[in-house]
């Protein structure tokens, strides 16, 4: 009793009580009357962590999936709904308002003696990067497809996302209830489109107005969900007879027993089991030998586990919080390389920052090995600097847990960090760092591996794409500039793409995003979170230039500052490069290579990439050229931002001579249209410089793929729904730079010094 009786009081320092005021079918770590020990409650074992994100296209219903997990798992009380606008991971004003998510949201709960961790992804493409960085943290993840369309175009982006990270994945076919659903459709386009092998574990009972249920066909049974209940708690898990359903038992052991068989094919261990004491009879195999196996494949990512149902309706969501404790990895069954280096020190990764109006920024970690506790100093090695945690919190669902310590595996949300941004890596100290560091260089020099110190203790943060969109931004009055650059300092803490700099000609602040809804969801989120009234200028494309010859040009400058004289000369040539690059390959001749000091070297090579910075038609980066530096002649005493200044003037002399060229984002464009409104939507495109590349059949849809210029396609989604009374949709994405044809160049040209 005296046990507990002190547990329930350090649950109160813990503020659980909190807690208690909702109506919890079961407090996080209570199961009726058996109250856990605190630490289990914090800390679960390893083995039994799951870190998993919910992916998919736009409108698959990531986010009512994620909403009834958290229903079923006895952590909220009311059923949330995306049109309603009261759900628990869409908390942000505009995500309520157009019912679509933007920020990726953690919660974490318990089901069934597992703690999850989940992350509920955006589906738009201008927020590709959101789901980059959570993909970066996560050891499994969810991919939900809507059963009447299969792959889209945003699926098959986080599909690549996810297979660049090594992730291990099931797959969750929602909306079997809609009509036009169709499960072999949607498997067939998974098997074609994601080149991924699909292995069954359910199959439905009626599909559209007739679905009610599924079958698993690992142990055989039916589950049916009651159609009175409201929230589809109570359903029925029945055997399949012989005498109740024959025709559906057959089907069920033919699917069975290809699933074996498929099983079999991918995992040695099973099939030696499979040929040795089940070879008569695949029927006696039990269920738990399939699901170890089919576990281990996930994990191999040789085949993804397939399972359906329907959200909205309540039907299948709790098989599939099954699938995620049974199927999906650990953090101790991933293999991570640098954890080895550390031996049990803390490692971290900063995936995510939050400003709350309060707390302050709340930065959210993945914890990879070690340990974190209030009061914590930590060493943040991509900023080099030492920062303090004040407090420590667990997400469960939208209520903020205070804990007063968390374990390698778990996701934790920290206070008090005021310079950790998205990606940083933290560790405990920097000897810890340093430590690590050369027990890395031991182990390289074993195996004759060279690599720099600080990348291999790195993690990899994430890669940030080239923003394509650019605007101008103003404040209300110059009084209100100071406030509007802290608000967006903050924006770009947490939101990495998204830059912002300024015109050196008009000194106007320039925001930079992935498109016209990231923006537009920028200047919203400033006005409401920060409170200014600010103007946008016209959204403009971020074009590139680059030259088509040779040229060769030479400068001198010869300058006297107080009684020392700068006299630098220089004689270079630039030309176009056969491969796209975004910097200029720099070569020296070798008669200047010999005697460059590092200084030199360095000053040269910042000239030339400020020249780069603006291309000589429009201002726009130069892009595609090798610079060849033939001679160059220092003057003693000289220095160095002087011989940055000469390279840098000689280059641009240079690319005002060449034959300059334009070059145009382009962007692959999918629109999925219906068969009577196939002509205009083309005719459209035909009017945009499109290039259709083919016309796919979806079921009753046309899906038309292709390529079209960035600038073309400005304010799109207004013209196509109005051509197709609003029931066409299409998905977006950078494919490349090309050159403009020269009508298109001149046309462009003369519209930006005003003449047309």
């Amino acid at each position: 009793n005296m046990c507990s009786s002190k547990i329930r009081a350090s649950l109160k320092r813990l503020r659980l009580h909190v807690l208690l005021g909702r109506n919890y079918s079961s407090l996080p770590g209570l199961i009726g009357n058996d109250i856990k020990s605190l630490h289990s409650i914090i800390n679960p074992p390893i083995a039994k962590i799951r870190n998993i994100g919910i992916m998919a296209h736009i409108d698959a219903g990531k986010t009512t999936t994620t909403e009834r997990i958290l229903y079923y798992s006895g952590y909220t009380r009311s059923l949330g709904d995306v049109d309603d606008g009261d759900t628990v991971t869409d908390f942000m004003t505009q995500e309520r308002e157009r019912g679509i998510t933007i920020q990726s949201a953690a919660v974490t709960f318990d089901w069934k003696g597992y703690r999850i961790n989940l992350i509920d992804t955006p589906g738009h493409v201008d927020f590709t990067l959101e789901v980059e960085r959570c993909l970066r943290v996560l050891d499994g993840a969810v991919a939900v497809f809507d059963a009447s369309a299969g792959v889209e175009a945003q699926t098959l982006t986080v599909w690549r996302q996810a297979d660049k990270h090594k992730i291990p994945r099931i797959c969750f076919l929602n909306k079997m209830d809609k009509i036009g659903a169709s499960f072999n459709y949607a498997v067939e386009s998974i098997r074609e489109k994601l080149k991924a092998k699909p292995l069954l574990l359910q199959l439905p009972i009626g599909e559209g107005k007739t679905f009610k249920g599924v079958v698993d066909v690992v142990s055989k049974e039916k589950l049916l969900w009651n159609p009175n209940s409201d929230d589809g708690k109570d359903f029925e898990r029945k055997p399949l007879l012989e005498m109740s359903d024959p025709e559906l038992l057959k089907e069920i052991t033919e699917a069975r027993n290809a699933l074996i068989e498929q099983v079999a094919d991918l995992d040695d261990e099973f099939a030696d089991l499979v040929l040795g004491e089940f070879s008569e009879n695949f029927d006696l195999l039990p269920a738990e030998k399939l699901q170890t196996a089919v576990h281990r494949v996930t994990l191999a990512q040789t085949a993804v586990p397939v399972l359906c149902g329907s959200a909205l309706k309540n039907k299948g969501v709790q098989p599939l919080l099954d699938a995620i404790t049974m199927y999906l990895p650990s953090p101790e069954e991933r293999n991570y390389e640098f954890l080895q280096w550390y031996k049990g020190d803390l490692c971290a990764l900063a995936f995510k920052v939050l400003h709350d109006k309060q707390r302050g920024p709340l930065v959210f970690m993945r914890i990879y090995s070690g340990m974190i506790k209030p009061q914590l100093a930590i060493h943040n090695i991509n900023g080099n600097c030492t920062e303090r945690i004040s407090r420590l919190l667990l997400p469960f669902a939208d209520q903020h847990v205070e804990i007063p310590s968390l374990t390698a595996g778990n996701i934790a949300l920290t206070v008090g960090l005021k310079h950790t941004a998205t990606g940083d890596t933290i560790v405990s100290s920097k000897s810890s760092a340093l430590a690590a560091c050369r027990r890395a260089e031991r182990e390289g020099e074993k195996k004759h591996r060279q690599n720099s110190e600080a990348e291999r203790l790195l993690l990899a943060g994430v890669e940030i794409p080239e923003p394509v969109f650019f605007c101008t931004i103003e404040p209300p009055s110059m009084a209100k500039q100071p406030d509007l650059d802290h608000a967006l300092k903050c924006l770009q803490r947490e939101d990495p793409s998204l830059k912002v700099k300024l015109d050196p000609d008009s000194g106007q602040t320039i925001l930079c995003g992935m498109g016209e809804l990231h923006i537009e969801i920028i200047h919203d989120r400033i006005k409401r979170e920060y409170g200014l009234e600010t103007y946008l200028g016209p959204l403009q494309v971020a074009y590139r230039e680059t030259i088509l010859n040779s040229v060769r040009a030479t400068d001198t400058l010869d300058r006297t500052l107080g009684d020392r004289r700068h006299l630098v000369t220089v004689e270079l040539e630039a030309k176009s490069l056969e491969t796209s690059s975004l910097l200029p390959v720099i070569e020296y001749a070798a008669s200047v290579a010999e005697d460059l000091s590092q200084a030199s070297r360095e000053a040269i090579e910042n000239g030339l990439h400020s020249a780069c910075l603006q291309g000589p038609l429009l201002g726009f980066p130069i892009q595609d050229v090798a610079i060849t530096l033939h001679s160059l002649v220092i003057h003693p005493g000289t220095s160095t931002t002087m011989i940055s200044a000469c390279v840098s003037r000689c280059l641009q002399k240079a690319l005002k001579k060449a034959d300059k060229q334009i070059l145009e984002p382009l962007m692959n464009l999918e629109v999925t249209v219906t068969r009577d409104y196939l002509s205009p939507v083309l005719a459209d495109l035909a009017q945009r410089r499109g290039n259709i590349q083919e016309i796919q059949t979806r079921q009753d849809n046309k899906v038309i793929i292709g390529f079209v210029p960035l600038a073309e396609i400005m304010g799109y989604s207004t013209v196509l729904r109005t051509l197709t009374s609003g029931s066409a949709t299409f998905a977006l994405e950078l494919s490349n730079y090309q050159a403009m044809n020269p009508q298109d160049q001149s046309t462009l040209l003369s519209q930006r010094s005003g003449l047309s």
